[in-house]
């Protein structure tokens, strides 16, 4: 077993784990897009960032692929880390804006704005299609293709694959395919219809290290209360 510190607490998980799934034992929740369970861990999205270390040498991570080692300090929502998850989501908006999925996400991390060059295209990236193909529906027929801005997925010279099944798996796991948000103004990159009420206790927090991470959280629902 490993020993190691999350948001404050020790900790013991099995040799091997991520820090996702020891984070998700105790109960912190880390937002993942391009994770899937019975997937590769890939790390391409880079929403489940935590910090690890301390001081200068602290770091940023992706918590899907990162493997817990003894005495590793870990926090999942410092202020530094929801900074990025925030920058990211932006990312994602301006790649496909209405994918209700991450307008789901922008919601929930407080994203009211995009200040990104909008390119509403239909495809992030994130791989998950193509690791269904490959691992779950042992098929191979589609994978990533080119390197940079020309980067995309599809079959080798688009040319239709002869190992698709049509099955119909990269489109059930694409978080881009799944549901397509709604709203009527394509100019305006967040949607807002989703949106819930910031929590207070956030933009308060005295300790940098360790931001909000109830879910729900607990002085949201005592104001709701009174």
């Amino acid at each position: 077993m490993i020993q190691l510190t999350i948001n404050g607490l020790s900790t013991s998980v099995e040799e091997g784990s991520t820090i996702l799934e020891a984070a998700r034992f105790l109960g912190f929740p880390i937002p993942t897009l391009c994770h899937l369970d019975g997937l590769t861990p890939s790390g391409n999205c880079r929403l489940c960032v935590v910090e690890i270390g301390e001081g200068e040498r602290a770091r940023l991570v992706s918590s899907c692929t990162y493997r817990a080692e003894p005495g590793l300090k870990v926090r999942t929502s410092s202020e530094r880390v929801v900074k990025a998850r925030r920058m990211i989501i932006e990312l994602l908006l301006a790649s496909c804006p209405q994918s209700k999925v991450i307008q789901d996400l922008a919601s929930a991390h407080g994203v009211r704005r995009q200040r990104f060059r909008q390119e509403y295209e239909d495809c992030i990236l994130c791989g998950r299609c193509v690791r269904m193909c490959e691992e779950q529906m042992m098929a191979k027929a589609i994978g990533f293709r080119g390197r940079g801005e020309r980067r995309s997925i599809g079959t080798p010279f688009d040319v239709q694959s002869d190992v698709c099944r049509l099955c119909g798996g990269c489109l059930y796991v694409c978080p881009a395919c799944q549901l397509r948000c709604t709203y009527t103004e394509p100019e305006k990159a967040v949607c807002g219809g989703c949106a819930n009420i910031a929590p207070p206790c956030i933009e308060k927090e005295q300790f940098s290290d360790l931001m909000c991470y109830m879910d729900p959280c607990v002085a949201c629902e005592i104001q709701k209360d009174q």
